[in-house]
């Protein structure tokens, strides 16, 4: 029961925080492509359609998190933990789709080398940038704070997005304001410097995510507490094997301990019970563990 109220706790967190992100970035990019058309900059253009993609974004995170929090059932008996992964993957994807159209643009204008004929900006282009930088970056605090909370990878991934609008908001700001400076080139310089943000937090994103998605071995400094928790529990002799994969958010763990060879199977089962309940007491994300009992003879 305490594990089923964690999972609705965490998808009402999500649900909550990707409805805040859903308004704050449909407002958010209504106002800096109103800004960008009218102060003619390309680089807040940009900087509206990355927002834009943020509400996009936002809405895999509520599908993600909604399978995710499925029950086990016939065909899923491990239960649906990966499908945030898969968001997360769908995200990055995204994100980079984003950011190489922004960047093909700008290199675009650059290597036309036609930069009289770009405009430029006007003041109201700068006040939409200010405002952006300030908001996703209320935003990425916001949603990553909760993400820690409910140690979820999709959501996380949309707290990044986040900061990756903010930092391509900080680019147009300086592209911008060098453009009103005398030197228009700056302007699509700022999209390309927009595209490689982009593409790092993307690159990121998708790497934590294909991490949990291949069976890969928890941090070592967790196996090594895992390791000291399990061999000072009464009754282990000597712990042989322990194994750690991430699942989606959660971990699993295989463990092979030795006891008293004389003991009784009933005592040998109790043993392994300490063990387990000790892992998924001190370790909430194990979601499960097998413990294997081992003979040890004199």
């Amino acid at each position: 029961m305490k594990r089923e109220q964690q999972i609705q706790t965490a998808e009402q967190t999500a649900m909550r925080v990707s409805a805040v992100s859903i308004v704050g970035n449909i407002i958010l990019s209504l106002f800096k492509l109103m800004a960008g058309i009218l102060a003619h900059s390309g680089a807040m253009i940009s900087d509206a359609v990355h927002s834009a993609s943020d509400v996009f974004s936002s809405i895999v995170v509520i599908i993600g998190v909604k399978l995710s929090a499925k029950a086990s059932d016939k065909e899923h008996p491990y239960g649906h933990e990966r499908m945030e992964c898969v968001a997360a993957v769908i995200l990055a994807g995204i994100l980079l789709a984003t950011g190489l159209g922004i960047g093909l643009e700008a290199v675009k204008n650059i290597v036309s080398r036609d930069y009289q004929s770009l405009a430029v900006p006007g003041i109201l282009a700068e006040i939409a940038a200010i405002v952006s930088i300030v908001s996703k970056e209320a935003m990425y605090q916001y949603t990553r704070w909760n993400a820690k909370k409910i140690d979820s990878s999709a959501l996380m991934a949309d707290a990044w997005h986040h900061r990756s609008d903010a930092l391509s908001s900080v680019g147009a700001l300086l592209g911008i304001f060098g453009a009103r400076m005398g030197y228009p080139v700056l302007d699509p310089v700022a999209s390309l410097i927009i595209c490689v943000f982009i593409a790092k937090a993307a690159t990121q994103i998708f790497l934590d995510a294909t991490n949990k998605m291949v069976d890969h071995a928890c941090e070592p400094e967790l196996e090594q507490k895992m390791r000291a928790c399990i061999e000072q529990q009464p009754g282990v002799l000597r712990l042989d094997v322990l194994r750690t994969r991430e699942f989606g958010n959660k971990i699993y763990v295989d463990v092979e301990i030795a006891a008293d060879a004389q003991e009784t199977l009933e005592k040998a089962h109790e043993t392994a019970q300490i063990v387990h309940n000790a892992i998924e007491t001190n370790f909430p994300k194990v979601k499960h563990i097998m413990v294997h009992v081992n003979p040890m003879k004199e």
